[in-house]
């Protein structure tokens, strides 16, 4: 296995982190963005108060988009599988 390889595997794993932890990142910054300006306009500086509907929220994206992520991941798994020989040889 060769250095090019190597970058090749790297640079699919990490897009495919990316892609896959995109959906729970958004919808953690959107759920902040939201409580954060509730509590600019009530005045109210709880900083406790964004964490349960943040995390109702990410299971609510994990329940949504879990079979996807778990596709995904198998679909990388089994194509570093397929080629290990390959990679192994190379």
């Amino acid at each position: 296995m060769n250095e090019i390889q190597v970058m090749e595997i790297v640079n699919q794993a990490l897009y495919l982190i990316v892609k896959v932890s995109a959906p729970m990142l958004l919808v953690s910054l959107i759920i902040g963005l939201i409580i954060s300006i509730l509590q600019t306009v009530t005045s109210i500086q709880e900083q406790t108060l964004t964490f349960v509907p943040k995390l109702i929220g990410i299971f609510l994206t994990i329940m949504l988009c879990g079979r996807w992520i778990l596709n995904s991941v198998a679909e990388f798994f089994t194509y570093l599988m397929e080629n290990l020989p390959y990679f192994l040889k190379g």
